[in-house]
């Protein structure tokens, strides 16, 4: 007949205020659902009791057997309610388990395959198992295993498995350390050889790895990982992996010769292509700030305006996407027409609407700074574009900055 039935309060989650299904105690004396705890300490982080706001010295789930027969109870009493029976949790992994895991993987190389795949099934299950595989050193065997199983089933396994882990800083500075750049160097080898999903793991990770790496090591990075990071974004493996290779791109473009690097492998090229074609916001943004990087040298300059598409793509998406976007691509722009402003380029700037786009800037909503940039380079190539059709007479009236180009 509609009856509500009110879960009694004890049989709540304080986090969730869910029935709980595999009710833990922890060392302040409170209980919680285990998955809303987990969460609590493993994802987020926190070492607070969330009831009590006392600190929390140990993360030791103990279960609460007693609590756990009771909620099962009444659920069978109210199963006409809609209420059904809870099942019996399983046991959570122990580190002991992970370490009989790992010993069987190094004693007896013949069950690596079973014994990563376990692995992966566990780090999958729970935030607590993650942390539980970290601190018995599954971390360290997993490493040796990419390290010495280039491009095998094992190596992808175990990439699968680190993919998984969450790393703290601390330990991914120890990966660098321990290896220097060894373990970049055989995550490119999958990124060239590997599956798709591992090429995928691969390049997140190295992405990781160097946003904790010292400054030397971002200088001494190989012209392979620009060859390859070109490789993924061709092949569009996912938004996720497109994602992650323009931002470890981005990360590194400003260290050492690491702009050449890139502008030798064909990354402009391939930018440009996904310029002309992508609708995502950060996409487009992560691509302009990596061209106009790029273009901060002379050869990445020379691959831009080498594209038949290049200057083009660039000024449409001025104004097409966000603040930020038509501000890295007037940078672009300003750019090459300060150091690579051939008679050719100048030109065609004029005939692919790169002038029209600048003329509009002016007269739309935009910082002051980027307007002020956009009349430095309408003013630098004032005698080939004096003619145009495209800067309009109201204009120069408008704006005495820019008489020059009338006046000249």
């Amino acid at each position: 007949m509609g009856v509500e039935i009110e879960v009694p309060s004890h049989f709540l989650c304080p986090i969730s205020m869910q029935l709980m299904r595999d009710p833990v105690t922890i060392s302040t004396g409170i209980t919680y659902d285990r998955v809303s705890i987990e969460r609590w300490l493993f994802t987020c982080l926190s070492r607070i009791c969330p009831m009590t706001k006392q600190p929390l010295y140990d993360t030791d789930l103990t279960p609460n057997h007693t609590l756990r027969r009771l909620i099962q109870s009444w659920c069978i009493m109210n199963s006409h309610h809609g209420f059904d029976r809870i099942p019996t949790p399983k046991k959570p992994v122990d580190k002991s388990q992970i370490l009989k895991l790992l010993q069987d993987a190094k004693k007896h190389p013949q069950n690596q395959i079973k014994c990563l795949r376990r692995m992966r099934s566990i780090a999958q299950s729970s935030d607590r198992n993650k942390t539980c595989m970290e601190d018995s050193g599954a971390v360290e065997f997993l490493t040796t295993v990419v390290l010495n199983e280039d491009g095998s089933d094992a190596c992808n396994e175990a990439l699968i498995v680190l993919h998984h882990l969450k790393f703290t800083d601390l330990q991914m500075r120890k990966l660098v350390k321990d290896n220097e750049l060894g373990f970049v160097d055989a995550l490119l080898r999958v990124m060239r050889c590997g599956s798709i999903q591992s090429r995928s793991h691969a390049i997140m990770l190295i992405r990781s790895l160097l946003e904790v790496a010292d400054p030397v090591h971002m200088a001494a990075i190989k012209p392979d990982l620009f060859q390859e990071t070109v490789r993924v974004l061709k092949d569009g493996i996912s938004p996720q992996t497109t994602k992650a290779s323009l931002e470890l791109v981005v990360d590194i473009l400003r260290w050492g010769r690491n702009r050449i690097k890139a502008a030798e492998s064909g990354m402009v090229s391939v930018l440009v292509e996904l310029l002309i074609d992508t609708c995502d916001r950060r996409g487009c943004e992560l691509m302009l700030v990596a061209l106009e990087q790029i273009c901060r040298c002379a050869e990445g300059r020379a691959k831009l305006v080498e594209h038949a598409a290049g200057l083009a793509t660039v000024s449409k998406k001025i104004l097409r996407v966000s603040h930020m976007a038509s501000d890295k691509a007037v940078r672009i722009v300003c750019l090459v027409c300060r150091f690579s402003a051939s008679c050719r380029v100048v030109q065609e700037m004029v005939e692919v609407g790169v002038v029209s786009k600048l003329c509009l800037m002016i007269q739309v909503d935009c910082s002051e700074r980027t307007k002020e940039r956009v009349k430095q380079i309408l003013g630098l190539h004032s005698r080939v574009w004096k003619g145009a059709s495209c800067i309009p007479a109201h204009l120069l009236s408008s704006y005495p900055s820019l008489q020059d180009i009338k006046d000249h």
